[in-house]
């Protein structure tokens, strides 16, 4: 552990049908540089994880979303897996707080079809972007220059394609985040 992310608190907004390496696997890059990180859902309990196609483990959630503050974070992931970012689109209450996130210029990382869920909150339109090859059209449509590749940066967004690309986008989600330490926001200065 470098501590890079010393005191940093990062969102990881995720339900049912998550892809679970990605989820396990950024939580686990942040939580070795020093950040609090914590499962954001709008269920409580657990979510139900999955490998493709095939249920995997369960995952705790540390904050139920109605209880959750976008401002109380300084930065946000968004893990992939079909279901769970088609579910997030459909609840109001995860794309205001993914909107917040846009609004306020911080940090977020994307992977698989994670991006999805930045569409709805108007995140994407004029971003470089990639993500899984099916989310092309929809990225494009809403805006987005959509790339295939590993790893993209662009301003204040990281963003991935698939699980293989994990070793890639967890460095880039790191040092994106860790550029952020310094710049960090006061919460109390926040608007709304």
């Amino acid at each position: 552990m470098t501590g890079r992310l010393e005191g940093q608190k990062i969102a990881v907004l995720a339900t049912d049908g998550v892809e679970e390496v990605e989820l396990t696997n950024p939580v686990e890059a942040l939580k070795r540089e020093g950040a609090e990180v914590q499962v954001v859902s709008n269920k409580s309990g657990t979510i139900q994880a999955f490998r493709h196609y095939d249920k995997a483990g369960q995952i705790p959630v540390d904050t139920a979303l109605e209880s959750a503050d976008a401002r109380d974070y300084d930065g946000l992931v968004l893990p992939g897996g079909v279901i769970n970012p088609d579910a997030l689109r459909l609840a109001p209450q995860a794309i205001d707080f993914v909107r917040r996130f846009v609004d306020e210029n911080r940090p977020i990382a994307a992977i698989c079809h994670g991006p999805w869920t930045l569409i709805d909150a108007g995140g994407v339109s004029g971003k470089r972007i990639t993500s899984w090859p099916s989310l092309k059209t929809d990225l494009a449509n809403a805006g987005a220059t959509w790339v295939d590749e590993q790893v993209v940066v662009d301003g204040n967004l990281v963003t991935s394609r698939k699980p293989d690309d994990l070793d890639a986008f967890d460095a880039q989600m790191v040092e994106l985040f860790a550029q952020r330490v310094t710049a960090r926001p006061d919460p109390a200065t926040l608007q709304g």
